[in-house]
């Protein structure tokens, strides 16, 4: 465990935040709150708005050379979301998805280094253990499956060099972390290798970012910590937010040294962690990659 103190960003109190963007333009994080169906913007300038969209969103991309206008994966498929000064987004479907089954929708998702976006399915009923989630590639504007066999996917990240890809399962019954070989000229993924089982250790493996050194650091969903993991999939260091729900983190700040978490709020008594659905920020002693947006 390293000492880190998280300070509070915003009390949100959202029931699953998700998805933080740091846009470097804007000094500005973005995030999403799933089950509220927002889109957020916080500015250390101008402080926290929110936008309400018409579908939960799930995770989201900046579009190259559109300021005002993002990419999300959303319930029926991937839309352009145009942000304006009102309070409601404006959505424009570019890519359906024929869902495996009915109450399911998109969950963790992110570009690539060469700006491809890509993200996962997933049946929003957890209980049921359903491996119906896969993981889509955008081509286009048609959503190319690439993967499946997924419960929860989650922890999409992509290396500095853009050779590896990290996909996560947050479920219960699979907690996994894997690594896969990655083609950055043709968007293709190879060789999938198991890079941390997180079954014994603290938190369910939810959303991630990467370091400039390669680590890779993953919310620990229900243990209240965020890991980091060396790229032999060594885990050298945990760091410690005041909720039990941590659900994604971003690097952020003008030198790319803060690390942004956002949270869920869980149902009941929170009398234990009163910040729960809060976005918090760390000071992990690195810095983490400039976002990539999505290139139309």
């Amino acid at each position: 465990m390293q000492a880190s103190k998280a300070e509070l960003v915003v009390d949100a109190r959202h029931g699953t935040g998700e998805s933080p963007v740091w846009h470097a333009g804007e000094q500005a994080l973005y995030w999403v709150d799933i089950p509220g169906r927002t889109l957020n913007r916080w500015a250390a300038a101008d402080g926290h708005r929110q936008w309400a969209t018409p579908q939960m969103p799930a995770c989201i991309a900046a579009v190259a050379g559109r300021p005002g206008q993002w990419l999300a994966g959303m319930e029926d498929g991937v839309h352009t979301v145009t942000l304006g000064s009102g309070s409601q987004a404006q959505l424009t479907a570019l890519a359906r998805v024929q869902h495996v089954r009915p109450g399911m929708r998109f969950n963790d998702g992110r570009c690539d280094r060469q700006g491809r976006f890509w993200a996962g399915t997933m049946l929003m009923d957890m209980g049921a253990a359903a491996r119906v989630g896969v993981l889509y590639r955008l081509d286009g504007a048609a959503l190319q499956p690439v993967l499946g066999d997924l419960i929860t996917p989650n922890g999409l990240a992509f290396s500095p060099d853009g050779r590896t890809m990290y996909l996560s399962d947050s479920h219960p019954d699979a907690q996994a972390i894997w690594a896969f070989d990655y083609d950055p000229d043709t968007g293709t993924p190879i060789n999938r290798r198991l890079f941390a089982d997180m079954k014994p250790l603290p938190g369910r493996p939810d959303g991630a970012a990467i370091d400039v050194d390669g680590g890779y650091w993953i919310c620990g969903n229900d243990a209240g910590l965020v890991h980091r993991f060396t790229p032999d999939g060594r885990l050298d260091r945990s760091l410690e937010v005041p909720v039990k729900k941590p659900a994604m983190c971003a690097f952020g700040g003008a030198a790319l040294d803060t690390l942004f978490v956002t949270s869920i709020r869980p149902a009941g008594d929170l009398s234990d962690q009163p910040l729960a659905g809060g976005v918090f920020a760390l000071q992990p002693g690195t810095q983490g990659l400039p976002e990539p947006a999505w290139q139309p």
